[in-house]
């Protein structure tokens, strides 16, 4: 009975796989030739996705395309698009056009249909063309860009384009090249009929499929002269500051050394009379739990996760060339922000944990939720007034409770596993100098070696070796450029790293010498306020470099960019804290300290 049962069973299990087998192969057999693997058969469909409508000088002003009245084709469904989370953040809203198209089957002039423009109509039309409105659509995940109209300087009329030829170029069963041309030229005014047609040219090309986003991008924008001498410009920055802190550490610090060496040597009456100063001072000090230790410790966790994704955002762009996909840059940012929330926890945590703290759960959801609440503060705020607009840029409900649940059932789980297992195995104090229980009186000092005048400054060198990239990556992002040069980041970014650290290491010697033992928060805001910086160069941008108007394009603007340099700012300042840590053991762990 056993044997039997057993042969039973696997014959089920036999059953069950056959019948997945068949369904897989007819799966395959359905989706094999569309817009997600890039490939078709002759005469298969061809999809034409229209997008978003909006002014050519508000980038982030969007509109779904039917908002204006166009009217879409015959055809009426389609079955296999699918937005992703990324793509409804982003405000792409794919609505399948209507038209007819097939994979290399030329398409004569055909009307697409008739209207009588109504006085509603005409005045939409009238206020886009105004505004310069373009429209973007999609074939296979390229995008098309073309203008709704324009006003005839002669007369002062309105004109809208009422005729779309698509050119486009195959090789093989890949689509590699696609050409919008508008013409047909219509007055806007009440009662006129309007013929919208359009027609579709199938042409032969050896362009090949991985290069086929090539006529995107700008080489000569991006890899011009300027952007090679700003990289130069820099890197000569670091050798001299590298140069400066090897000086200090060299130079400086061995005339410390000695000097405190022959103070050993005499005896404690004329240690008294004599007249001791100096970063030696403060040993007592230095070590010090700094004030809002959980708040300085859940940001240091934050600038450390925020540093593994943006490095790993760039590696995975120069390998995978993510600008290719639609969405694929915010989603791979979004699935290595939860990836890697275990390092926020565990460095945070463990900080927490050597300065003494004792709330590590409140530590923890700190430092879990600094960054996602403030970007998702800023983006709903922003949401409201999209949706007063009605753009396309409104966060759907349901997109807003998919990244809730990420950050409840990923990101936090994952910080609590970090931070735990950093309490555990790095929580320990290893000061190299014990902490005196009452804290040394601070003398005074010259104004400039106050904290808050060292914060202002240590911000200007790493932020002049990084404000031309700056400018490529602000045009990437709210003008029609598609950034690529993700080498010359991952490059600038390195400068930065470097340029912080010697900076604030400079900073905080001079601090210590003036007998200032708050040194951490001072190393961590000195070399955050490259964020300062880089939000007022977003000032000088908007009204120089660009000719945004509108309430919306503001606030999505002036809001992103708050967003932008305040994460700029804490991975800078966790550079500069972790720099100058290490130097501080250094130094200390060096001299002989009573």
């Amino acid at each position: 009975m056993g044997t039997v049962a057993q042969q039973q069973q696997q014959l089920r299990f036999r059953a069950i796989c056959l019948c997945l087998l068949i369904v897989g192969s007819c799966y395959v057999s359905q989706s094999q030739a569309d817009e997600h693997n890039h490939k078709y058969n002759d005469r298969e469909e061809v999809v034409l996705w229209m997008n978003t409508v909006g002014p050519y000088h508000n980038r982030q002003e969007t509109y779904a395309y039917f908002s204006l009245p166009f009217c879409s084709g015959g055809k009426s469904s389609i079955s296999h698009y699918h937005e992703t989370l990324s793509e409804a953040l982003q405000g792409v809203e794919l609505e399948f056009s209507g038209y007819e198209m097939d994979f290399k089957t030329d398409v004569q002039r055909s009307t697409i249909c008739m209207v009588t423009l109504a006085d509603e109509s005409v005045k939409a039309f009238t206020y886009a063309v105004m505004n310069e409105y373009w429209y973007q659509m999609y074939i296979d995940g390229l995008p098309i860009w073309g203008k709704v109209g324009e006003r005839d300087e002669r007369d002062g009329k309105y004109y809208i384009f009422t005729h779309k030829r698509f050119d486009i170029g195959y090789n093989g069963q890949q689509i590699v090249d696609i050409t919008l041309t508008t013409d047909g030229r219509e007055e806007l005014k009440p009662g006129s009929q309007i013929n919208f047609s359009y027609e579709v040219n199938w042409k032969p090309t050896k362009v090949e499929f991985k290069n086929r986003f090539d006529k995107y991008l700008d080489p000569n924008f991006f890899q011009h002269r300027i952007h090679w001498f700003s990289i130069f410009n820099s890197f000569m920055m670091v050798i001299f500051l590298v140069g400066l802190v090897s000086m200090i550490l060299m130079r400086t610090l061995r005339k410390d050394y000695a000097r405190y060496s022959k103070d050993e040597e005499v005896d404690d009456m004329e240690r008294d009379l004599g007249d001791e100063y100096g970063w030696k001072q403060v040993h007592g000090d230095v070590f010090r739990s700094p004030p809002h230790t959980l708040l300085f410790s859940a940001l240091v966790g934050a600038g450390y996760q925020l540093i593994s994704v943006v490095f790993c955002v760039i590696m995975f762009a120069i390998v995978g060339e993510l600008y290719t996909e639609r969405g694929s840059m915010l989603s791979t940012a979004i699935f290595v922000y939860a990836a890697t929330s275990p390092i926020n926890g565990y460095f945070g945590g463990s900080l927490y944990a050597r300065l003494g703290g004792r709330l590590w759960i409140r530590q923890m959801l700190v430092s879990a939720f600094t960054v996602p609440v403030a970007v998702c503060g800023t983006a709903f705020l922003i949401n409201f007034i999209a949706i007063g607009y009605h753009a396309s840029r409104a966060i759907p409900f349901g997109t807003m409770v998919a990244v809730t649940c990420i950050c409840l059932f990923v990101i936090l789980p994952l910080t609590l596993v970090g931070t735990v297992v950093g309490r555990n195995l790095d929580g320990q104090p290893d000061f190299p100098c014990r902490v005196n229980a009452v804290p040394r009186p601070i003398p005074e000092k010259k104004w400039y070696m106050e904290p808050l005048i060292i914060v202002l400054l240590g911000g200007v060198l790493p932020f002049g070796s990084i404000f031309i990239e700056m400018y490529f990556i602000f045009t990437s992002f709210w003008a029609y450029k598609i950034y690529y040069v993700y080498g010359f980041m991952l490059l600038v970014f390195t400068i930065l790293t470097i340029v912080t650290v010697c900076v604030t290491i400079v900073c905080t010697y001079f601090l210590l010498n003036a007998e200032d033992y708050r040194w951490q928060w001072t190393s961590f805001m000195a070399a955050g306020s490259t964020s300062i910086y880089v939000y007022a160069y977003s000032f000088y941008y908007f009204f120089f470099k660009t000719k945004m108007f509108g309430l919306f394009q503001t606030a999505f603007y002036f809001g992103y960019m708050a967003l932008f340099s305040g994460a700029l700012g804490i991975i800078c300042g966790t550079v500069g804290y972790v720099g100058t840590n290490l130097f501080v053991r250094k130094i200390y762990s060096n001299v002989k300290i009573d």
